[in-house]
């Protein structure tokens, strides 16, 4: 296999300080579940409602964009992302997104100022339309999980929570594309123990982690829309192999049992993709230690409030 390069503290704590006049930094609130006592970080406050400003920041910023502007392939969030970040700084946008993500993701993104497409399918198929237009624009490509800026950018929420958590002992973190949890390692690099939180029938990091590299698997579920990659980055996969203890998967009626219970406990509206995470330990797919401190993200607020709140 060709040896991957993932970020380094050093490029993690460049894209802090380059992003950080744009993003908000985000709280942590304390639960207990089960006798479990976590804390959720919850980035789905941040701007977009996903961690994904982060990464759109950072590639933007670190990018000479020309006169066409920034392109993405996106199952919503990402593109989001993109959308803000380009308008905030001045540049056009395009983005392509599947016909299987939420159309509030659709709206906001045009709400952002960005040139959207629906395509058929899923992330792949959107992802396949999005370079067939990059080559006849010329616009910047953006990867939502496979971009050294990107991934870097995702990582910038490590340092919060080594800032805000000292005695964390676990970081529970959602796995789609790889993206976020790439970042994540690639600053912990073991100091603190991540665990990867896979849907079951999104499971690409197991498929990478099993064939010993990154291969295309299955896509459905209720965290399709966000968690749907049919194939982790070759960036992530590099840091899970080397940094990240454990992938554990759950199903999608824990995942959704979660984004209940982050409702009635906390009025947290959560989308399936932000809940994922946490539902690890609402399953019992990752049991926490006595006294261990386990930090879990949340993030991902673009849902239909009406499919969460009862």
């Amino acid at each position: 296999m060709t040896s991957v390069e993932i970020p380094s503290r050093r490029d993690i704590v460049a894209a802090r300080e380059r992003v950080a006049p744009w993003i908000r930094r985000t709280p942590e609130i304390e639960i207990t579940l089960s006798g479990v006592r976590l804390v959720l970080k919850l980035e789905l406050l941040q701007h977009t409602g996903s961690f994904k400003p982060r990464g759109a920041f950072n590639e933007t910023l670190s990018a000479s964009v020309p006169k066409a502007g920034v392109i993405a392939a996106s199952g919503g969030n990402f593109g989001l992302a993109v959308a803000y970040a380009a308008r905030t700084l001045g540049h056009s946008a395009e983005i392509f997104i599947p016909e299987t993500s939420p159309e509030t993701k659709v709206r906001r993104a045009r709400e952002h100022g960005a040139r959207v497409t629906v395509v058929p399918g899923f992330f792949a198929q959107a992802n396949e339309a999005c370079l067939a237009r990059a080559s006849e624009t010329g616009a910047h490509l953006m990867h939502p999980f496979d971009q050294p800026a990107v991934v870097a950018g995702q990582g910038t929420i490590a340092p919060e929570i080594a800032e805000e958590v000292p005695d964390a002992d676990t970081v529970l973190v959602a796995v789609g594309g790889g993206g976020l949890i790439g970042g994540i390692a690639s600053w912990f690099r073991g100091d603190v123990r991540v665990v990867g939180v896979e849907p079951s029938r999104c499971a690409t990091m197991t498929a990478a982690l099993e064939a010993g590299e990154p291969v295309t698997a299955e896509v459905g579920g209720v965290a399709a829309d966000s968690l749907g990659a049919a194939r982790v980055g070759d960036i992530a996969h590099a840091a899970v192999r080397d940094h990240v203890d454990r992938v554990v998967v759950v199903d999608d009626d824990a995942i959704v049992a979660t984004q209940r219970m982050l409702w009635d406990e906390l009025r947290l509206v959560v989308e399936p993709g932000g809940a994922t995470a946490t539902a690890a330990v609402v399953s019992g797919a990752y049991r926490p230690a006595p006294e261990e401190n386990v930090v879990s993200l949340v993030s991902g607020a673009n849902c239909d409030p009406s499919s969460v709140v009862r």
